[in-house]
């Protein structure tokens, strides 16, 4: 399982127990706003459980050009391995 399986896994999670996002809708493809239905306060509500699994400060301004669960995986990803 490499990293981008792991933050998948771990995002999938979260959408899930505090977005109530049923787990077949949850892609790698997937549209947070349009097919998940976030609005720009679930965003930010997103960012901070990121921040809190991750132990990572998150920006709200490096998510600002997230669209996709891919994105939010590879913005995560690039903050993990920034400190590496």
């Amino acid at each position: 399982m490499n990293n981008g399986d792991k933050i998948f896994a771990m995002l999938s999670e979260i959408l899930q127990q505090d977005f109530e996002i049923d787990a077949e809708d949850i892609t790698r493809s997937a549209n947070l706003y349009e097919d998940l239905d976030l609005d720009s306060i679930d965003a930010v509500d997103l960012v901070v459980k990121l921040r809190e699994q991750t132990g990572k400060k998150i920006e709200p301004n490096d998510f600002k050009q997230v669209r996709t669960v891919q994105d939010v995986i590879d913005a995560v990803e690039k903050l993990m391995t920034a400190d590496a």
